[in-house]
């Protein structure tokens, strides 16, 4: 996706005791320039930095899309999970294995790891590059939603997949015309260029919804999110009325079976627990409900206003009456999910003001949400000097950087958790999520293990 947020991070070099001020790229919706040839130059030997993290977004040339072939996997998709909770209250959760690296789902070409990817997108589909990849399910499908691209046309990709093994990476099968190009989403009557992405979907009686960002400013900031309706499985799509410009732009939405969750303004039938942010990594994290069956009508979402005396929850039909979750004002992509395993809800993001992938866990959608914990640091976890770019005017250890962007830091943004892939058990969980990187300007596949204290051998 296209634009990028400015940190400036003070490195205290441990043996000079000097002040090392890096501007690093941290994307969200970013465009930097990928190559589309394979590489032929070993990445350096890889050694990780210690420097605190980085980011100095400058804007980037608009990205055109390319796309690659079509690649069907023969596993098969795991059933819908309509969430329902535990009567039990859950211990607090701890990150047993911090998040790392399964695979480069996008590209044709991993350069860390010298080896051509799983899912070939440039040569099969004309698609050389791309961001954030949301996962859905729909008809018995993951989609994933992809971000600004570089390919042979611009706009924003959309896949699918049966995979149920994301051990060994997913394969992906793109949308496409009948030449095999990747076919970018298209919504009539919005704008759709850089930083105008989708950043959400979901399957209601046989329609697949989407949830888009527009009227983006240029200057790294989203303006509105609207919801778009396809009835083809997501070939074409119809626009149905504009979200938000206040609290909900960015949003992760859960479905909940309503009778077996009590709080939510309606008790029975299926709901939409929606969790939202505002301006772009500035915000702290809303939430609002939605009957799923009345998706079509945008009087029908109701916005969470904080708990009444009995500690049960309240609602507003007005957004502006909306109360954070928790405090932490720095929130832009984000992923919810409620985890059938430790019975907990997974809330992912990355945020400035704690640099990395922070993870949130709460008993209700409602919370309260538990103190923040970075589940990845580039600095920490292998990402800088192996799969993620150190500008070379801090150290030269690795060459998986996009083709003139030697100096420019990487960033992780994006982290999108698959909620059917989740495995474990009732006191472990390993979760599995996408990320973006930005330079090399590309989607990686994660993964993270969670413990319930208490419940450990």
């Amino acid at each position: 996706m296209n634009p990028l947020f400015l940190y400036f991070v003070v490195h205290a070099a441990s043996l000079l005791l000097a002040l090392l001020l890096v501007a690093c790229a941290r994307p969200p919706h970013a465009t930097p320039v990928p190559s589309t040839q394979t590489p032929t130059a070993t990445p350096a030997a890889i050694a990780a930095p210690t420097v605190t993290a980085i980011a100095a977004p400058t804007s980037a040339p608009t990205p055109t899309n390319t796309r690659a072939a079509t690649t069907t996997s023969t596993r098969t998709a795991p059933p819908t999970v309509v969430v329902t909770p535990t009567n039990t209250p859950t211990p607090a959760v701890i990150v047993l294995a911090r998040a790392t690296k399964i695979a480069q789902l996008v590209g044709d070409f991993d350069r860390e790891r010298q080896q051509p990817t799983l899912n070939q997108t440039q040569s099969r589909y004309k698609l050389g590059a791309t961001d954030l990849g949301v996962p859905f399910r729909h008809k018995d499908r993951t989609y994933l939603l992809f971000g600004d691209t570089f390919g042979s046309r611009g706009g924003d990709p959309i896949a699918y997949t049966t995979d149920t093994n994301p051990e060994d990476g997913i394969a992906l099968t793109f949308i496409a015309d009948n030449t095999g190009t990747y076919k970018p989403i298209h919504i009539p009557g919005i704008k759709q260029g850089p930083f105008e992405v989708p950043m959400e979907g979901t399957s209601i009686g046989g329609k697949m919804y989407i949830y888009h960002t527009t009227d983006s400013t240029g200057e790294a900031k989203m303006g509105r999110s609207i919801v778009a309706v396809s009835n083809d499985d997501g070939n074409t799509f119809a626009y149905l009325y504009d979200l938000s410009k206040r609290h909900f732009i960015n949003v992760s939405v859960v479905e909940v079976d309503l009778a077996a969750w009590k709080g939510f303004p309606q008790d029975k039938g299926i709901g939409l627990a929606m969790f939202g942010s505002g301006p772009y990594r500035q915000s702290d994290v809303r939430l609002a409900f939605q009957p799923a069956e009345q998706i079509e009508v945008r009087e029908s979402v109701r916005f969470f206003t904080g708990l009444d005396r009995s500690g049960k929850p309240t609602c507003s039909s007005k957004e502006e009456d909306a109360q954070p979750l928790f405090n932490q004002p720095c929130v832009g992509e984000l992923s919810v999910t409620y985890n059938r395993f430790i019975h907990k809800w997974i809330m992912l993001y990355n945020c400035f003001l704690k640099r990395g992938i922070n993870l949130r866990t709460a008993d209700q959608p409602w919370g309260p949400w538990s103190e923040s914990q970075v589940i990845f640091h580039p600095d920490t976890d292998n990402g800088y000097c192996h799969f993620m770019h150190a500008s070379w005017q801090f150290k030269k250890c690795d060459s998986v950087h996009d083709p003139g962007k030697e100096n420019e830091w990487a960033g992780e943004y994006g982290p999108y958790q698959f909620e059917d892939l989740a495995i474990g058990d009732t006191s472990k969980t390993t979760i599995y999520f996408t990320m973006s990187t930005w330079n090399p300007y590309t989607v990686v596949l994660m993964k993270a293990t969670l413990g319930k204290t208490g419940t450990l051998p």
